[in-house]
């Protein structure tokens, strides 16, 4: 059995499925997907992200603005708090700095990040990050915030091995979804065999970065079970292990039952 620790439930591509949302639930149990964290990226669709996790006992929520989001509801830190109460919601994010698709200023994404961070430290939920081109920001933030109380995850991770090791040491876990299957992703492949299974999470984010050999085409989590073979053929283990510490780090981290 694998996890899909983040995707998007509420954006898929439910086309092959005739537009059905449990068909496609349940090609990713035939795949042996046991569980599936449906992230919320703005304050608009929360309600959808959420419904869906109601409806299934093995999908759960996130709660949470995305960097590059501008022009929708910002939450505060209040709001971020009472809306994460909820029995389905297990983590904030997700949230962090992205400076590849923002142009400027851009202290506004720091700021939100502090209030993500904030709230989730009120909570004692875990975090999920996501950070593009923003690497030493990222981890200053991190650190000046004392993340390591908390915990969480570098999501969907594509960056150095140095930053990774940053992270890791102040207790998050390194994430990493269909990129790793991509032949050119050799700096990524060095750090999924140098990251410890103990510290590694899987996922699809999907609809995007669907895993070769669906790249180029919409994901879904069935094909999350790419992302653990790729790992097993790095770091030339069983994928059973992979699958196996992967699911149990999930637990851990989130704690769900």
């Amino acid at each position: 059995m694998i996890i899909d620790s983040h995707c998007h439930l509420d954006q898929l591509d439910l086309t092959a499925y005739n537009g059905n949302l449990d068909a496609a639930i349940n090609a990713a149990k035939v795949k042996g997907v046991e569980h599936i964290l449906n992230v919320c990226i703005d304050m608009e669709n929360f309600p959808a992200v959420l419904s869906i996790a109601e409806q299934y006992d093995h999908v759960t929520a996130s709660v949470g603005l995305h960097p590059n989001e501008q022009g929708g509801h910002d939450p505060s830190i209040d709001e971020l708090v009472k809306l994460a109460t909820h029995e389905k919601v297990v983590a904030i994010g997700e949230t962090g700095l992205d400076y590849y698709r923002s142009e400027g200023a851009v202290e506004w994404q720091r700021e939100r990040f502090r209030r993500h961070i904030a709230a989730a430290k009120q909570l004692k939920k875990p975090l999920i990050i996501h950070t593009r081109q923003a690497r030493e920001d990222t981890i200053k933030i991190m650190q000046e915030e004392k993340v390591a109380d908390i915990g969480g995850v570098m999501h969907c991770f594509s960056e150095t091995w140095e930053m990774a090791q940053q992270a890791i040491e102040l207790g998050f876990y390194i994430s990493f979804s269909g990129i790793v299957t991509f032949k050119n992703a050799r700096e990524l492949h060095e750090v999924a065999i140098k990251t410890p299974l103990e510290n590694m999470l899987i996922e699809t984010d999907a609809p995007y970065l669907a895993p070769v050999p669906y790249r180029g085409k919409s994901n879904e989590p069935a094909y999350v079970h790419y992302v653990a073979e790729r790992i097993a053929e790095l770091k030339q283990v069983p994928y059973e292990k992979v699958a196996q510490q992967t699911t149990d780090n999930f637990y851990q981290l989130f704690g769900v039952k």
